[in-house]
């Protein structure tokens, strides 16, 4: 029971796969005309997370969704658009074909997503997993980024 809600008595009333086609959105109705909608998300493999600290821990889709919602959501207009930054980055680290991957790949991953995406979000998280301390590393990353669009 979700929210008071026994899914099971409901009746799907549309099902659309999203843009990005990695997700079945259901929205559907209870016999007493509670709307509601659902989210079907193929189930990935397990994957384990080595954090630079050297400890080991499942990869979380929804921590991973929180800190970038937390560190760039702000830049986005929408959830689903947050969404869809995630979605990419579990796809480009599902995609290194490992079963352990170092938490510093998922945030090079976060950037390579932003970079296309939105660029005031990407320096901003740059700016802290890159660990900005002065001026001229603002500079530099926003030269980086300008020249590799000019490409």
């Amino acid at each position: 029971m979700a929210n008071g809600i026994k899914i099971g008595d409901s009746k799907v009333l549309e099902s659309r796969e999203t843009p990005d086609g990695t997700m079945i959105r259901r929205r559907r109705v209870t016999a007493d005309g509670k709307r509601f909608t659902t989210y079907e998300r193929i189930e990935m493999p397990a994957l384990v997370v080595r954090k630079s600290s050297g400890n080991k821990e499942q990869f979380d889709r929804d921590k991973l969704l929180t800190a970038v919602r937390r560190s760039v959501g702000k830049f986005f207009n929408s959830d689903l658009e947050v969404e869809d930054v995630v979605n990419k980055v579990v796809e480009k680290v599902y995609d290194l074909g490992r079963d352990e991957v170092a938490s510093k790949e998922i945030g090079h991953a976060i950037l390579s997503v932003l970079a296309e995406i939105n660029e005031v979000a990407y320096v901003r998280f740059a700016s802290v997993f890159l660990e900005f301390k002065t001026l001229e590393d603002f500079e530099n990353i926003i030269r980086s980024q300008r020249e590799s669009n000019n490409k």
